[in-house]
């Protein structure tokens, strides 16, 4: 998105929302929560996806489980990540190693125009994850279904400690099919359709666990924050 669309966009918003009569609107909470990983019934937000999908042999779960600590519980994402392919799939795929948790769409959009960044609550592996935004689609070309998708990394330290990482909006990139956008756009952050957190075999930032292999993250709540 243009710099300029960007502010007619976030004045447009803000002008429905004073002739609405939603003053508080204006000045949201400095945070929100997006989503919180203490219910099993969170379970029901997420689908998985991996390249078992494509001829791939990597596997995914989620869990909701207790931490021992008060009844607290938190979400627990894993699997194995493998780089084999089936034998005579039918599908042609380029890479393989890869799965991910992805929220099931909104019930229309999510309004982060009043935030700035994304803070997930976690406890890794060592292994760098993929955080994605998923916003209305106005990038690909009309009739297409997908929607336009923002990632950031997150590298996450195997230390035992709870870790929050805090990314924000302006360092999510464009990306389409996994591969960045070479092109100046800015996301709406009011359109925000749903989210994700993934894993690659191979990739990532230096220093970061990489490769086949067992993976597991602790996710505890996602929120959004406004940190200016």
């Amino acid at each position: 998105m243009s710099r300029f669309r960007s502010l007619l966009q976030a004045s447009l918003n803000a002008t429905r929302k004073v002739l609405a009569g939603n003053i508080e609107d204006l000045i949201p909470p400095s945070e929100r929560y997006i989503f919180n990983f203490s219910s099993k019934d969170e379970l029901k937000n997420w689908h998985l996806y991996s390249d078992s999908e494509y001829g791939g042999l990597s596997s995914a779960a989620l869990e909701i489980k207790d931490t021992g600590n008060r009844s607290t519980s938190v979400g627990v994402f894993s699997g194995n990540l493998s780089l084999d392919v089936i034998e005579g799939s039918k599908w042609n795929m380029t890479r393989s190693g890869f799965c991910g948790m992805r929220s099931k769409k909104f019930d229309g959009f999510i309004d982060l125009d009043g935030y700035d960044t994304i803070a997930l609550k976690l406890k890794g592996d060592g292994r760098c994850y993929i955080s994605t935004i998923y916003t209305e689609n106005w990038v690909n070309s009309p009739g297409q279904d997908e929607d336009n998708s923002w990632q950031a990394f997150v590298s996450v330290p195997k230390d035992n400690n709870w870790y929050i990482a805090k990314i924000p909006l302006t360092r999510y990139a464009p990306t389409w099919r996994g591969n960045i956008i070479n092109a100046r756009m800015e996301m709406n952050p009011a359109r925000i359709v749903g989210m994700s957190l993934s894993v690659n075999a191979e990739g990532g930032v230096p220093g970061a666990k990489s490769g086949p292999g067992d993976f597991e993250v602790k996710v505890d709540w996602i929120k959004a924050l406004r940190m200016q």
